[in-house]
């Protein structure tokens, strides 16, 4: 089982935490680059980052956690990156699936993981029937994910029931409409983390996150630590929510 870092664990106020976090891990790339290194390089350092701020949400009772690992524009990478990241995710599920068991994640992916191959999408099947009755941590992996494709695919399956009858378009509200996308059953996004200096969402969880507070670091996801990501924690909690509304 992980240990928690007590003293690092405290700093949090658990009465103001976000219940969901949601993180675009960047930088991968450009910090390898910095170090004279293959791509490949960051993306293996980025793999061990991903390891300890999950740890972290467990410890710390997070409710859920998506993190963004495999775009459907990142296809466009030349193909030689592309086979090392889906050897690598590869890798990483099998390596670190029964430990994620071991301590309740129940871990979920999202986005077209059928255009994966076989091995992989089958790696993915028994992942998440291993960790199903899980009840910690939702750990949520966005990969060959858009929030575009995401909202379309879930239009599709509304009009694919309008056309068969089973209800009409008046019936469709916000809550049906969140029922067919790949969180469904989740809460909304209440934080999302951006690394590396970008300041954008890179069509990430476009519906979840329309109250979320953001989070910018210049960090390179490598060097992104469990003592940043409470960092992030702490502020969300000083942050007024007002969700369009007025302070009291």
């Amino acid at each position: 089982m992980w240990e928690s870092d007590a003293d690092l664990l405290a700093r949090v106020d658990k009465d103001k935490m976000p219940r969901h976090v949601a993180i675009i891990m960047d930088g991968n790339g450009r910090w390898a680059n910095c170090r004279g290194l293959l791509r490949s390089a960051g993306h293996t350092a980025g793999v061990k980052t991903l390891k300890k701020i999950l740890k972290t949400a467990v410890n710390l009772k997070l409710e859920a956690l998506t993190v963004y690992a495999f775009s459907t524009e990142n296809w466009k990478r030349p193909p030689s990156e592309v086979d090392f990241l889906m050897h690598l995710f590869s890798e990483y599920l099998e390596r670190e699936k029964l430990e994620m068991h071991a301590n309740n994640v129940r871990i979920k992916f999202l986005g077209r993981t059928e255009d994966f191959a076989p091995s992989l999408q089958k790696l993915i099947r028994d992942s998440v029937e291993l960790m199903k009755n899980n009840t910690g941590v939702k750990f949520n992996v966005a990969a060959d994910y858009g929030g575009q494709d995401e909202i379309i695919r879930a239009a599709q399956k509304l009009a694919c029931r309008v056309k068969r009858g089973e209800l009409s378009p008046e019936d469709i509200s916000a809550k049906l409409f969140e029922e067919e996308l790949d969180t469904a059953g989740q809460p909304p996004v209440d934080l999302m983390i951006r690394t590396s200096g970008d300041l954008r969402v890179s069509n990430f969880l476009l519906w979840q996150a329309a109250y979320a507070e953001f989070w910018f670091t210049d960090t390179p996801w490598p060097e992104f630590t469990p003592e940043e990501f409470i960092d992030a924690l702490i502020d969300f909690g000083k942050r007024s929510r007002r969700f369009g509304a007025l302070n009291n």
